[in-house]
């Protein structure tokens, strides 16, 4: 009888406490929440504040190869500092490096004993400036990337993993898209050029469908081209396929739509190492060419190829273009961007726009600002 009493009690006193902890309140993780019908918090809005990109041209900071008689003085620590306060404040700043970081190594473009090869081969610890100046993701989609090969890649982007700054546009190793978040919003770069080793500029459908998977995961889409023909006698923008030392280098109007169309808000173009013209299509702003950035040594920096801009673009959380503003830029001497206050390359890029776009022009005022007409 005992035992029969203590089991019963026992047995009550369990049943006692499953029923008390039926009845807490419940405390679980959100990845438990996840599932619910009914969501404990409200979703917090999404973050529908304008970012702003400031994007340039090339970048190439000096290289020791075949010899260093090129190389910039102070070791190149001083290359960027005037128009740092520029890149540094915007949410996102963006640049082609044209050329591997890489500190060993030769080129198969080169012959032995040439001294006017341009290989380009920027040493790794010029890293930490494009870090100081405030750039958070770079292109490497262009001629010179693959100046050192596979090795000169790898190099780059170990070198760019150690500063903390993004990359897009290699095939091998593989980076063709980087992602960024900014302000709650995903924004995604994807590069694009005209040689091996990268996602190419004239294969529109391989363009698309590399915009689109972005698009899916991204809030905004950014698309770099290297593309065009180079020179004084290239700065119009043609409606057609630019041929240049036997190479394809795109149909930029048409490569600017397509990837538009497949959800891209904003086109950045760089290569012809001069400036061209901008122009909106959809309400979005395509760059056709940033010019001469950073570009020590090695370059014939004169007249129109030594003219540059920092240009600033303001774009709502819907990717579409709000503002913007062409901070004039030139390069004297051998190379390093120094701000103009002459503004020569604000009124060419007007020109330039108002010539190859017409009613897609947008409006460019004396002091850079770019506003939709």
């Amino acid at each position: 009888m005992t035992n029969r009493t203590e089991f019963s009690t026992t047995f009550t006193i369990l049943v006692a406490i499953i029923l008390m902890l039926a009845c807490q309140p419940k405390s679980v993780s959100s990845e438990e929440n996840s599932n619910s019908v009914e969501p404990i918090a409200e979703a917090t809005p999404k973050n529908r504040e304008p970012i702003t990109i400031a994007a340039v041209g090339d970048i190439m900071m000096g290289s020791p190869y075949p010899n260093d008689s090129r190389m910039p003085p102070n070791d190149g620590a001083d290359l960027l500092k005037e128009v740092t306060p520029i890149l540094s404040a915007a949410d996102i700043a963006f640049g082609n490096l044209e050329g591997p970081l890489v500190d060993g190594g030769t080129s198969s473009k080169c012959s032995p004993g040439s001294t006017k090869c341009f290989a380009f081969r920027v040493p790794t610890r010029y890293g930490k400036y494009l870090k100081e100046a405030g750039f958070d993701v770079m292109s490497v989609a262009n001629n010179h990337a693959g100046d050192f090969g596979f090795m000169g890649r790898a190099s780059t982007q170990r070198v760019l993993d150690e500063q903390g700054i993004k990359y897009a546009g290699s095939l091998d190793p593989p980076a063709t898209t980087a992602y960024l978040v900014v302000k709650g919003k995903k924004v995604a770069f994807i590069g694009f050029g005209h040689n091996n080793g990268m996602p190419s500029i004239n294969d529109l459908d391989g363009a698309r469908r590399l915009v689109t998977d972005a698009n899916s995961k991204a809030d905004i889409v950014v698309v770099s081209f290297h593309g065009g023909a180079e020179g004084t006698s290239r700065q119009n923008v043609p409606s057609k396929t630019e041929i240049f030392l036997g190479e394809n280098r795109g149909n930029l109007p048409a490569f600017a739509r397509t990837v538009i169309d497949a959800g891209a808000d904003v086109v950045l173009g760089h290569g012809p190492h001069v400036l061209r013209g901008i122009e909106l299509y959809k309400d979005r702003l395509v760059v056709y060419s940033m010019g001469n950035f950073c570009t020590y040594g090695w370059f014939g920096l004169s007249a129109e190829t030594a003219l540059s801009k920092i240009v600033e673009v303001k774009i709502g959380a819907d990717g579409k273009f709000i503002s913007g503003k062409i901070n004039a830029v030139k390069q004297e001497g051998r190379g390093g961007p120094l701000l103009d206050p002459t503004g020569a390359a604000i009124r060419v890029v007007r020109n330039l726009s108002i010539t190859d776009f017409g009613a897609n022009a947008p409006n460019i005022a004396d002091d850079g600002t770019i506003a939709p007409k």
